[in-house]
């Protein structure tokens, strides 16, 4: 058979891969939310095969309202306040188990929302310690909205996530949400084989955050877990050379990528994505533990170095950070469960491994923080 005689010269195949692959060349999302992908009508109302959401005033929707970019504040650390004793924290007593030896713990006995402003300071201390903290048996999702946030921004003011859903007329409240009859998991594993993506939250922001609260609104009955690292005890483990030859480096984080990841899939973005440099190496401002401070999701680029060079150096860390379960504890959720952490010493991962047609909601407080900064090395002896 004669050619024709005007032969295609797109490849629709791999046009789709190329597309694919350039939405996901830097970040990888696990969990793309969107108003495309929320079925309102199940959620309030319920399903043959799901009842209604059981926070319908946490459902997610996006506005085209556009912020302003941040400006520089003075943030105040509250840890440093502390009594390190925490009477204030456990004045009605409470139990506290270990999650694993090296980061971690898990709290009954403490209703968060009744703290004095004594025991909020001990709070940030006590986090920034353990890494990590699961408060059970909490009524922090039956609070008023407006008083769950008053709680958090004792620690700072709320960052108002670029792309996420928010409660209306809440846009401080970051909600990671997966309806019941959303099905893009299985679209997801299409292309990905696994659904892991450490980071610290919105590193990209020139103030990221501090202390940071996940409390669960409704979830799957197994599945949905979220993984901890302990990003100080990351940067202990390695040799006195190689930490000290970090420090001074600076990295670029950049929310660029997210923000097109949101363009692409037809949702919003809030307000123009930024970059910015941070040090390698951080400080914690109450404890002055040191920390590493980069994450596959957001940091792009070591100052200075040229491309070849910052991404071997890039992925040494992210291998170290990731393989290093030894520094690492699995928090479950159940209900009533409120997660606290510190942005600035750990990097975190959500798992997507819950059944299809089963919801997942979970509102996020977020606190911004101090700009991160590095005090000079120094050789433990």
């Amino acid at each position: 058979m004669a050619p024709s005689l005007v032969e295609r010269t797109v490849d629709d195949v791999a046009e789709v891969v190329t597309k694919k692959d350039r939405a996901q060349s830097n970040y990888k999302e696990a969990f793309s939310q969107s108003a495309a992908t929320t079925n309102y009508e199940a959620e309030i109302n319920g399903s043959e095969k799901a009842p209604p959401a059981k926070y319908p005033n946490y459902l997610p929707y996006w506005d085209d309202v556009k912020y302003p970019a941040y400006e520089h504040f003075d943030a105040y650390e509250h840890g440093r306040d502390a009594d390190p004793k925490f009477p204030n924290l456990f004045a009605n007593g409470g139990e506290v188990k270990e999650l694993t030896a090296n980061i971690g713990a898990e709290v009954t006995g403490v209703e968060l929302s009744k703290l004095n402003r004594a025991g909020q300071d001990e709070l940030a201390l006590f986090v920034a310690q353990h890494k990590v903290v699961a408060f059970r048996a909490q009524g922090f999702a039956a609070l008023p909205i407006q008083e769950a946030l008053d709680f958090a921004e004792y620690y700072g003011p709320s960052h108002i996530h670029q792309t996420s859903g928010a409660p209306k007329g809440f846009p401080r409240v970051h909600l990671v949400h997966r309806s019941a009859s959303d099905t893009t998991a299985k679209d997801y594993f299409e292309e990905r084989t696994n659904s892991v993506t450490w980071h610290t939250d919105v590193s990209f922001e020139m103030q990221p955050p501090g202390t940071t609260f996940l409390y669960l609104l409704d979830g799957p009955p197994a599945g949905g877990d979220t993984l901890f690292g302990n990003m100080a005890e990351a940067y202990n483990r390695l040799s006195p050379a190689f930490k000290e030859r970090l420090h001074g480096l600076k990295a670029v984080h950049s929310g660029h990528e997210q923000a097109q990841a949101a363009t692409d899939r037809g949702s919003i973005f809030r307000r123009e994505p930024v970059s910015n440099v941070h040090p390698i190496v951080r400080t914690h401002p109450a404890t002055g533990e040191k920390a590493l401070y980069v994450n596959p999701q957001f940091t792009r680029r070591i100052v200075g170095f040229k491309k070849e060079e910052s991404d071997y150096l890039l992925k040494f860390l992210y291998d170290h950070i990731a393989l290093s379960a030894d520094l690492q504890c699995r928090v479950k959720w159940d209900v009533g469960t409120v997660v606290a952490w510190d942005n600035r010493v750990t990097a975190h991962t959500a798992i997507l491994d819950w059944q299809d047609g089963q919801r997942r909601h979970l509102a996020r407080l977020t606190p911004r923080a101090e700009r991160p900064y590095e005090t000079p090395y120094e050789e433990k002896k």
